[in-house]
């Protein structure tokens, strides 16, 4: 069974919001124009979320099969050009850039169902005292960070 999820590439982003415009900030994406939430949707970006911290620092989350196909999609369609040029004035430190296109990205270093999913892929561990069952075995500090730094390097992409 492949879900959604699985062929989706997450990605993370921050920004600073100017902490002296952060309500006006949230109103106007209190009601997003709806040209720009079509362009957004129709670029391929889904489960898409803005966090904002009461010091401007924002957080943005979303999925997409194809992550560069997708910031190209945004960075030639009309209906993106009017709303990145009235956000960017949010931003500290854009350096000119569209805030769609000059966002640092941030790595991924956990994610509890990839993590779960390499556990299940797993087979059974023997675990000595028989009345536990093999999903809660200890693991040793080496058991852990083998079972971790393949998912670390497979999220720098």
């Amino acid at each position: 069974m492949t879900s959604q999820r699985d062929a989706a590439e997450r990605v993370c982003f921050q920004l600073q919001v100017d902490p002296a415009r952060l309500d006006e900030y949230r109103e106007r994406h209190a009601a997003v124009w709806p040209e720009m939430l079509r362009a957004i949707a129709d670029s391929g970006r889904r489960n898409y979320s803005l966090y904002l911290r009461a010091d401007g620092l924002l957080i943005g989350v979303y999925e997409s099969d194809d992550d560069a196909a997708s910031q190209r999609a945004l960075e030639n369609d009309p209906r993106t050009a009017a709303w990145e040029a009235e956000m960017a004035e949010f931003f500290v430190s854009l350096d000119g850039s569209r805030p769609d296109q000059g966002a640092p990205r941030l790595a991924e270093v956990f994610n509890l169902e990839d993590q779960l999913a390499a556990l299940d892929a797993e087979p059974a561990a023997s675990v000595a005292d028989a009345g536990h069952p093999a999903s809660v075995a200890p693991q040793t500090p080496t058991d852990h960070a083998a079972s971790v730094a393949p998912i670390a390097e497979s999220s720098n992409s």
